[in-house]
Formats: structure tokens, sequence, C-alpha cells
């Protein structure tokens, strides 16, 4: 039996090779892992001389040979190639363990350049893998030290590697060279600025861990991050307190970090089942807390709440008393934090890039039965040129400043939404209605029943798409709203805009909606 072993990753690699060559296994090798294993005693024989022909072009080629991977693809049931390596004076090769270059590690490094990177593309690798996959039956191919120790006890016991081990390290193959390849087209694909949607889209990511369950606890699940650089991502958080993150808390937690990401002042966004139940802004932090925290007292509880500011004691202090399942922030004072490990179950999690917005090259996925539709993040509020007021009377600046803190909101709610607001405060969320208007009044009724019956007087509302009659105008005017802001663009916008005359409110058109679906 031969074994050739070529690898980038070199952990395990000589204890596992001497555990082969004392199975009576022949090695043979290539380049760093050659000397790696000669420096330890293990017996092998350099590629060269099995081929003889010289590595060359700095090691770009050497195991690009026939002598390879006839020995490799040559099925052994197959008497015409068996009979073809006698003539060609050829052995067979039974094992291949290779792992590729460190494209990855190149590509996540500071400065790396597209030489470096184009580089670190290996080219032989992939080969002989596919190779020896192809071959399956004949050929176990290794890609992962995590499975030397199971090679080794099958050879152990069985003296051969059972043909369902072998099928199994097959798929794992071209996992592999799949997820290797992508890697590189994707790398490519950023380097030239694509943002296109290309005619295949093939994308990779790797696990992060596995999960006691999905949505609901009759769904496996896990949790996979794209591979590359994604600061302010749920992804790159450190977690410093409780138990590991859920699949919704996942979910909930991305939704309200990128609502969160909307704003550049202190800002406390309070998220449960994925919509906004409570965002408050403020120059103070803590002040920013309440506002979200009065907003919703009751939706709070057992939701996700993050914090674009250090998380200070008087702040931990004001939070510790809410059961709540996750905080994010980008720092936590040394004091704060032990107040907050004092609650096991409550997962604190730290991401000092916080405030980074995601990518505009990036994509927005949704799986379908048999497919996936995909389109560009969503990474636009509005246009400030855009911005259209259409009725007699223009917004005061206290009024604009409340619509575009209310618009915000309303980008991160489930549509049909609305978003009501006053003083950069949340005051009522109406997510996930079939009819606009019921999100309307939802709103409106959260705000009364939650926070008091006069809390929508001098309030702003928020659409996240047109008026399709002028129903809401009417439910604004009755609980005291003076002002809205919503795209625009319905056939009956002048039945809307007539309305907010008559009661005299103010309206901004701005040109673009933001369903949430």
């Amino acid at each position: 039996m031969r074994a050739l072993i070529s690898v980038s990753d070199k952990t395990g690699i000589v204890e596992f090779a001497k555990e082969l060559e004392n199975l009576g296994v022949e090695i043979i090798s290539t380049g760093g892992t050659y000397h790696k294993l000669t420096e330890a005693g293990v017996k092998a024989m350099e590629i060269s001389e099995l081929t003889g022909f010289p590595e060359c072009l700095d090691g770009r080629v050497k195991t690009l040979h026939p002598i390879v991977h006839a020995g490799i693809l040559a099925m052994r049931s197959n008497e015409n190639h068996m009979q073809q390596l006698t003539d060609l004076n050829i052995e067979t090769i039974d094992m291949v363990v290779v792992n590729l270059y460190p494209f990855k590690a190149t590509i996540l490094k500071d400065g790396v350049t597209r030489a470096e990177a184009v580089e670190n593309i290996d080219i032989g690798g992939p080969t002989m893998l596919r190779s020896a996959a192809k071959n399956y039956q004949d050929v176990a191919v290794v890609v992962d030290p995590a499975d030397y120790e199971t090679i080794l006890t099958q050879l152990k016991e069985n003296k051969e590697v059972s043909l369902d081990t072998k099928f199994y390290l097959m798929q794992k193959v071209f996992m592999h060279t799949a997820s290797y390849d992508t890697m590189i087209a994707d790398y490519l694909k950023k380097e030239r600025n694509d943002h296109s949607l290309p005619n295949t889209l093939t994308m990779t990511f790797e696990k992060v861990q596995d999960m006691r369950y999905g949505e609901n606890p009759h769904q496996k699940a896990a949790f996979y991050r794209e591979i590359g650089k994604k600061k302010g991502s749920i992804t790159d958080a450190v977690q410093l307190n409780g138990k590991e993150l859920s699949f919704n808390n996942i979910n909930d937690t991305n939704g309200a970090l990128e609502l969160l990401k909307e704003f550049t002042e202190p800002t406390v966004v309070a998220c449960k089942h994925g919509n906004p139940c409570g965002v408050g802004s403020d120059a103070d932090i803590v002040k920013a807390w309440e506002k979200a925290f009065d907003a919703d007292k009751v939706s709070i509880y057992g939701g996700i709440v993050v914090v674009n500011r250090e998380v200070t004691l008087e702040l931990a202090e004001k939070m510790k008393p809410v059961f709540l399942e996750v905080v994010v922030a980008p720092s936590y004072q040394k004091e704060a934090l032990e107040l907050f490990q004092t609650k096991k179950n409550i997962r604190i999690l730290e991401l000092k890039d916080i405030e980074v917005p995601q990518s505009g090259n990036a994509y927005d996925l949704k799986k379908v039965n048999g497919g996936l539709i995909v389109q560009t993040i969503n990474d636009k509020v509005y246009n400030e040129a855009d911005l259209k007021v259409v009725t007699d009377r223009a917004p005061s600046e206290k009024e604009m400043e409340d619509m575009k803190f209310a618009w915000k909101v309303v980008k991160f709610t489930k549509s049909n939404g609305i978003a009501l607001a006053k003083d950069k405060q949340s005051i009522g969320i109406g997510p996930g209605q079939v009819s606009r208007v019921w999100a309307a009044k939802q709103s409106i009724d959260h705000a009364h029943e939650l926070i008091g019956p006069d809390a929508t007087k001098g309030a702003v509302m928020a659409s996240d798409a047109f008026f399709p009659f002028d129903d809401c105008v009417e439910a604004a005017h009755q609980a005291g709203i003076t002002a809205i802001i919503q795209p625009g663009g319905s056939i009956r916008d002048e039945d809307s805009i007539k309305k907010c005359n008559e009661y005299g409110i103010a309206m901004i058109f701005t040109g673009m909606r933001h369903f949430k679906h």
C-alpha cells in the first residue's frame, strides 16, 4: 500500500505518517511536507524520485504528472487499466492525504496583494484530491486531519479502509474543493468590485457551531459565517457571558444590529421576534435606554438589546432588572460586566466594530421551495435631495428630526409596517399587518396602551410604503399626529395630501419604499 502525503496544514501529520509507516505503508511526499516527515525520522520518497522529473517553477509543478495521476485513477477492477500500469511501469497509489494552500489565511491578512493571493491558489492539490475522490472505491482520500484517527483504526483492525468510509471521504473532498474554488471566485469578484448578480451563484460558508435546534425544537440548525473579514457582524462578536446563542437569538440580534447601524448618535434598540419594539436616541446613552425601555416595557421582556456606546455601570444597573436574552455593545465597563455576570443566563456579546455597516457588495438571500431569491442588501435609507414636502404646511425642524428617526425604525419593521416616534423615541410600532390602516391603528393603540393616552399627540408617523387610501391620515389625525413620512407613489396620493391639508398635517414623500418580508 502506498500513500501520497502533501499537506499545508501539518497538524498531526508526523504522528499519522509514523503510524502508517508502522503498518507497512510506503510514503511518498512533496516539498515542505517531505522535509518535515524525514526530519522526524519518517522514511519517505520524494515526489521527484517517483516521477523522474524535478519540481519546477517554484513548486508550481510537482504532482501534475501521469505517473502520479495514473497511479491514483487506475480502477483496480479494470483489467485493461491494470495492464496499462504494468506496461508503463507505474504503481498504484492507494491513499492521498492532501490539504490545500492556505488561500483563506492569505486573503485574511492585512495588506495582502492580489499577486500574493493568486500565488496561493492551489492547482496540484485539488487535482489530486479530485482524482482520488473519483476513484474512491480504490483510493482513500483524506483532506481533514480530524479523519486520521478513523483511517488508522480501520487499517489496524481490518487492514483496509471501508468502502463506506471511502465514500464519506469522497463527499468531504468535493465539498472541500467546491468551497475552496468558491472562495477564490468570491475574492476575485470583490477584487473587481463587481456588484452584479451572476448567471450562476455559488457561495461558501464555514460552520461556527451546531445549535440545539432551529426556530422550533423539532428543526435541526447550525450557525455558519461568511469567509472573510466581516467587521460589525454578529459572527465577529465575542460572547462574554451566558448560554450559547440560539437560532432565534442570532436572527433577532442580527436584525437589531442592522437597525442600530443606521444611527450615529447614542442609541439603544430593543428587538423581539425580528421586529423593533423600542428604539431611543439621546446624547446620554442611559437616557437612550430609558426611551427604548419606556417605549414598550412589555415586549422587551425576553428580548434583544443592542447599544452603540460602552455599557457603563449606571446603564447596567438600569438594564439588570429586566429579563433580556441578549445584550450587545462595543464595550463594557469592568463593573458593568461583573454585574451582568451575576445573571448566568443572559448572553453578553462584545462587538467592537458595532457601527460598521454591511458592504454594499452583499446579498440578501431567501430560500424558497426549489430555489433561491437573491437581492442586493437594502443599504439605503433615503436620499436627502429626494425628500419632498407635498402638503401646504412644511414640517418643523423637530418634526423633521423625528420623521427621519421614525423612517429608520420602519425600514426594519416587517411590512406592512408603521412606526410612530416623538422626541427621538419610538412610541408605537405596527408590524406585519395585511392592511396598512390596521398597522397604523395597531401602532396608535400600542402607544396609548403602553405609554399613555396622550402619547401620540405631537408625534410623527412613518410608513414603509405608500398609503393606498387616506384612512391612515384619518387615523393619524384622530391620534393627534402632526407629521407623516412615506414613500408616495400611489395613484391616490392626492387623497392623502388633501386630507393632510384639511387637518394641517405636514407630509413628506421620500420616493423610496422599504418593504421587509
